[in-house]
């Protein structure tokens, strides 16, 4: 099944939640390894997003996202304060990334060059 480049980076996002949660929350050894699982994840599907989409672009979102994740789970679960300026700085990291979201184009001919490659050197 092939995904839309963004969705796999709000795949890669979901699972980036976890590992940085993990890294500040895990107590004990299963913890750490959803940690590690979810950061291998977290990063194979930004890799594959970043075979489509240009690679700043694409890193931009992910972090921005990540960024954005980060900070509704920690306020929401784990109950960190969180101020009226540190929203409004958020709201206008998520207005930076849907503009960047918007701005750039899929290069399924990157992904086909890519393929060409990869066949020629195996």
């Amino acid at each position: 099944m092939k995904l839309n480049p963004w969705v796999k980076i709000i795949i890669g996002v979901l699972f980036e939640v976890v590992w940085v949660s993990g890294f500040n929350h895990a107590g004990n050894w299963w913890q750490w390894a959803l940690t590690i699982v979810a950061l291998g994840t977290s990063y194979y599907f930004f890799f594959r997003a970043g075979q489509e989409l240009p690679v700043g672009t694409s890193y931009a979102v992910f972090v921005g996202l990540g960024t954005l994740a980060a900070v509704i789970v920690d306020s929401v679960v784990f109950k960190t304060p969180i101020s009226l300026i540190q929203i409004a700085l958020i709201i206008l990291l998520l207005i930076g990334v849907v503009g960047l979201m918007l701005g750039a184009e899929v290069e399924p001919e990157k992904t086909a060059a890519k393929q060409k490659i990869n066949a020629e050197v195996n």
